[in-house]
């Protein structure tokens, strides 16, 4: 949250010098403020696994967005998109929600990324956001987005990188999207003509984006996003260079300094973390209710599903099988946080979540993994086969053929759920020793 002045004074002659339009004698500059984030990655809401990770959320959101309003009713609020993702069978439930939240959030501008298409047009179509992929075939979405507030015009464009496309794949699949800059060039040309303070947003990184895209008349390049985190806003070629962080975690604001021709003068540039400190916004309070009445209710239709297709013995044994020839390793384990994973998330209501359950039980989504705590309560919590790997087979076997997960590393197996997602400070060295056995 490092908050830094840019000051430039060359800016004017190098603005002078590319355009040929020079500036009015006494011409005010103007100030404007940008709240800007980038890919949202599917993350509805933040995982509670970790203190450090317990970082955003669509509810403290519009809680901070709200406050930020209240203090600056004029303030440009943009998303560089990367919303959605489509891993699991879940996600498009979670993509209806999280784009039903971004409605409450009432963006100026909202862009459009590849991955959140995996639904198809008429998914995005059907939320009625201020969606903008300026090198779109067609009237799908929006090439560009003229947005006022006070004095200031911001002319928001979204380029969707052609090289990228799922289309690209397919042996004669027709791009939706152009290669072809010019109607780009030519839409921001006119915008910065206009004094419009332009933003061009993009996955691409710096170096392609220099490459290939038309950057003369772009006051504001926003490039793909950063991992978590922020990077601080650097000034290239007379154009200001934002790079967002994903997931969702934080949220970032610029106060900017803005000349008749919409080029930066100076900024000020403040990261806003969402820890649970921001609270949540009361008004979301019905969305994300009604959010987790469909996941709960998605889960028991797959439960029954899964109960109807079982049948022969499940490969895994369970830690009380285990237990008879390794009694001191299950003495540790059992006096260890995994032996009761399993209820922490019922503590938290989120014993019904397919994203939650999968590292707190043994199996689940496998054949004869866990089902639901009743169906199969011997494989609740994270158990020996949960790291080792179904067992048994090693049982029948008296221990002569070893557990299915017998040739993988101690760190590959930890890191199946202590992941950069789930536990970002998790470090084998530091937490092994507290189950170690």
């Amino acid at each position: 949250m490092k908050a830094r002045w840019r000051v430039t004074s060359l800016l004017f002659v190098a603005v002078f010098l590319s355009s040929g339009v020079a500036i009015a004698e006494g011409d005010e500059p103007r100030y404007a403020q940008l709240v800007y984030s980038g890919n949202l990655d599917g993350e509805l809401e933040p995982c509670g696994c970790s203190e450090f990770g317990n970082q955003g959320g669509i509810k403290r959101r519009v809680s901070k967005i709200d406050a930020l309003r209240v203090a600056n009713p004029d303030l440009f609020l943009v998303s560089a998109g990367g919303l959605l993702i489509s891993d699991l069978p879940q996600d498009r439930l979670t993509s209806d929600y999280i784009l039903r939240g971004f409605a409450a959030l009432n963006y100026d501008a909202v862009g459009v990324q590849w991955q959140d298409l995996a639904f198809g047009v008429a998914f995005l179509q059907s939320h009625h956001l201020p969606w903008v992929a300026s090198n779109w075939y067609g009237e799908a979405f929006a090439a560009e987005k003229q947005i006022q507030h006070g004095d200031v015009t911001l002319s928001y464009f979204q380029w969707l990188d052609p090289a990228q496309a799922p289309q690209s794949e397919m042996q004669g699949g027709h791009l939706p999207v152009t290669a072809d800059v010019a109607e780009l060039a030519e839409r921001l040309n006119v915008a910065r003509r206009q004094g419009d303070v332009t933003l061009l947003a993009t996955t691409l990184s710096l170096a392609d984006a220099q490459q290939q895209l038309p950057l003369n008349d772009v006051s504001i390049l926003m490039i793909e996003s950063s991992y978590e985190l922020y990077v601080d806003p650097r000034l290239v070629d007379g154009m200001l260079v934002l790079q967002p962080g994903s997931r969702g975690m934080r949220l970032a604001s610029i106060n900017l300094e803005i000349d008749k021709m919409g080029r930066v003068i100076t900024w000020q540039h403040e990261v806003i973390p969402l820890p649970p400190a921001v609270g949540d916004a009361p008004r979301m309070a019905d969305w994300y209710n009604a959010y987790n009445a469909e996941v709960k209710a998605a889960y028991k239709k797959s439960v029954a599903l899964r109960k109807a297709q079982k049948s022969g013995e499940s490969p895994f044994a369970g830690a009380q099988t285990c237990k008879s020839c390794h009694q001191a390793e299950y003495k540790r384990w059992s006096k260890s946080r995994h032996s009761d994973a399993f209820y922490t998330l019922q503590d938290v209501n989120k014993a019904f979540d397919p994203n939650c359950i999968s590292c707190h039980t043994v199996g689940f989504n496998r054949d004869g993994g866990f089902i639901d705590p009743d169906s199969t309560p011997a494989l609740l919590h994270v158990q020996c086969e949960s790291c080792h790997g179904a067992a048994r087979v090693h049982v029948a076997s008296a221990g002569r053929t070893p557990p299915e997960s017998a040739g993988k590393v101690k760190t590959e197996r930890c890191l199946q759920c202590h992941n950069a997602t789930h536990s970002p400070l998790f470090k084998v060295e530091d937490y092994w020793p507290k189950i170690r056995h």
